[in-house]
């Protein structure tokens, strides 16, 4: 039985990702040639095909694609170790990588940033807000090492922390007709136009546990990507948001917003930092997650 090595997770993986052993070859820097005799060095091996010709292209068969699948679940640990060591040997510790699931609270992480730079001055620190596969798919894919969420997807090797508690409002101008209402209930938001990030509705509070419940949507539902224009939308009478409580009193003085109460007993939220599980053991993510709790009124 033959052994499967890193060369042949890497070809598997360009080939599908190129398209073609030409374009695969030139991207791995190697010929052609050498290329398709170590794919079948390697199907004679394992004792069946990886590919299938069709034409001028190649179909995985079910070996082939497992082998992807293992591809692409080990080649990204080996580069991500790589990286760390070819770091420890230039002295730095490491990279932090925070994706960000949470718009609103790209403003706090801000605030953690400079303490946490200052206390960790070998340690760089990146942001990813755009992911291929979702938060939860970026950190088993080891483009990120710790997840900003207010959804949490308990998944066995995933852990995540709570690090502050806070309540989800509707945003309302100050010349909007609930801005004195002690609560909203969701029948007054059927007239309405919804204001939200651009995120599918069964991720938003405001349609999970406040309208959708109670039979009730919006008249129109509008998806706007930037906490700022959201808020003067909200101000010049465009329509309604639900943001948390502590974005919309940073905000209400220089929007002219309030903030109403989602029914009499309120939307509570809380903000979790999720990561690996085999990661937990890292001291400068672990000391991220630490000072995020000790900042937990950051906001407030």
């Amino acid at each position: 039985m033959g052994s499967l090595e890193r060369v042949h997770l890497a070809i598997v993986r360009e080939v599908e990702r190129q398209g073609s052993l030409t374009a695969a070859a030139e991207v791995l820097c190697l010929t052609q040639s050498a290329l398709s005799h170590s794919m079948r060095k390697l199907e004679g091996q394992l004792g069946t095909d990886v590919w299938l010709r069709e034409g001028r292209s190649l179909r995985l068969t079910q070996a082939g694609r497992y082998v992807l699948d293992v591809a692409n679940r080990v080649l990204p640990q080996l580069e991500r170790a790589e990286e760390h060591i070819r770091q420890f040997a230039q002295g730095e510790r490491g990279t932090l990588r925070i994706g960000m699931e949470c718009h609103p609270c790209y403003q706090w992480l801000l605030k953690l940033v400079s303490p946490y730079l200052a206390a960790w001055p070998d340690v760089e620190v990146d942001v990813k807000q755009k992911f291929q596969f979702g938060g939860i798919g970026a950190l088993f894919g080891y483009d990120i090492d710790l997840l900003v969420t207010p959804d949490p997807l308990h998944k066995p090797g995933l852990l995540f922390e709570p690090v502050f508690d806070y309540e989800q409002v509707l945003v309302v101008g100050r010349g909007h007709p609930l801005s004195r209402a002690s609560h909203v209930r969701p029948a007054q938001l059927a007239g309405e136009t919804l204001i939200t990030y651009p995120v599918s509705l069964d991720r938003l509070d405001i349609y999970t546990r406040f309208l959708t419940p109670a039979g009730v949507g919006p008249r129109r539902h509008k998806p706007i990507e930037t906490t700022d224009i959201m808020l003067q939308m909200v101000a010049s009478g465009r329509g309604v948001a639900a943001l948390p409580r502590w974005l919309v009193e940073e905000n209400a003085e220089r929007f002219g917003v309030v903030p109403v109460k989602l029914g009499p007993q309120g939307v509570d939220k809380q903000i979790f930092l999720g990561f690996r599980e085999a990661d937990g053991g890292i001291d400068y993510l672990r000391a991220f997650i630490e000072l995020a709790r000790e900042h937990r009124d950051i906001h407030a």
